[in-house]
């Protein structure tokens, strides 16, 4: 036998009250006494009555729910991202659906369809290595659904944006090297369409010219951040008639690929050559030797890039703004360099 489900329709006959006062007693609508409503929420409670947030998100012109579009899920960056950005979404009473691209343009325009089908109230969204057509996301502007980018984001897009200090934070880490006595200095960096990529390979060059340090185009090299592919760049730089005496990489992962291809050569870390990343992802303390990185906070970002959504939600159209909201670095150092 199909087990009964409780409805608006079961409480107002138990209450002898109208549908209509029930329905606005469970939304919490000020017109309703707040002895009738105590009475409703607690009949509701006995009765195990759970509110369909769907349909009550229809009446009201929202879902109550969030979008969030991650480029992957390999590295433990966006997922403490994500963390983050959910934990202020349920603070505000929002559910949070997430996707991730695989780092695929047209994986990405899909799962901003999905978001759109599931009619959310404003999405976050942190871009792919492929995409340089925004199309897909300014749909959502037409439709009058906020948008925030956070970490890889679209500048010809007038939307809030959280970002970090990424060409400090570069900066920070290759006078760190220099000061260290290195003067052969790489920098393995992403693809050159990312905005994240272009700030650090910025912070890279400024520390370089601030220390009169000569720059060799040799030793800077762009990739696609396909994890596989980092054997071929570092060979690359291994096999040069002079060799880097440190590489300083785009992300951690890249970096801690890095170190275990050159352990496997016999070259002393840091001694011979050294290593930074950017992140500080978790593993980066355990690996061996730990690795010297540039730390970004990470769940701060998710919980900043919600809030700019939730604002725009809440937003007197008179007073909108676009910001660009900039989060601090910190040069983390240990045994790599």
């Amino acid at each position: 036998m199909k087990k009964h489900q409780t409805t608006i329709f079961d409480i107002a006959k138990e209450l002898g009250i109208s549908k209509s006062t029930v329905s606005r007693a469970l939304t919490g609508h000020p017109s309703v006494h707040e002895q009738t409503r105590d009475k409703v929420l607690k009949l509701a409670n006995q009765l195990e009555y759970q509110r369909n947030m769907f349909s009550i998100g229809l009446m009201k012109k929202a879902s109550h729910t969030l979008g969030i579009i991650v480029p992957e899920f390999s590295r433990s960056f966006f997922p403490q991202l994500i963390i983050g950005a959910q934990e202020r979404a349920k603070e505000a009473g929002y559910n949070l659906i997430i996707s991730q691209s695989d780092e695929s343009y047209e994986t990405e325009v899909s799962n901003a369809q999905v978001m759109l089908t599931h009619q959310v109230d404003g999405l976050l969204i942190s871009i792919t290595r492929e995409t340089n057509n925004f199309e897909h996301l300014k749909l959502f502007q037409r439709k009058g659904i906020p948008i925030v980018f956070f970490n890889r984001v679209c500048d010809e897009m007038i939307v809030p944006k959280v970002i970090v200090e990424d060409q400090e934070g570069a900066f920070a880490a290759v006078e760190h090297l220099i000061a260290r006595g290195k003067r052969r200095i790489a920098h393995l960096s992403g693809p050159e369409s990312l905005s994240i990529c272009k700030r650090r390979k910025a912070g890279y060059m400024t520390a370089l010219a601030k220390h009169q340090v000569p720059f060799d185009e040799d030793l800077l090299v762009h990739y696609d951040l396909a994890i596989n592919k980092v054997k071929i760049y570092v060979n690359y730089f291994l096999n040069l008639k002079e060799r880097p005496d440190a590489i300083f990489c785009i992300n951690d992962p890249t970096a801690i690929e890095a170190i275990r291809l050159i352990k496997e050569t016999g070259l002393r870390i840091p001694e011979d050559i050294a290593i930074i990343g950017f992140s500080n992802d978790f593993v980066s303390s355990l690996i061996e030797p730990s690795l010297t990185t540039v730390e970004q906070p990470i769940k701060e970002m998710g919980r900043t890039a919600t809030q700019l959504l939730l604002d725009q939600i809440d937003r007197d159209v008179a007073d909108w703004k676009a910001p660009t909201v900039v989060l601090k670095t910190k040069l983390i150092v240990r045994n790599s360099s």
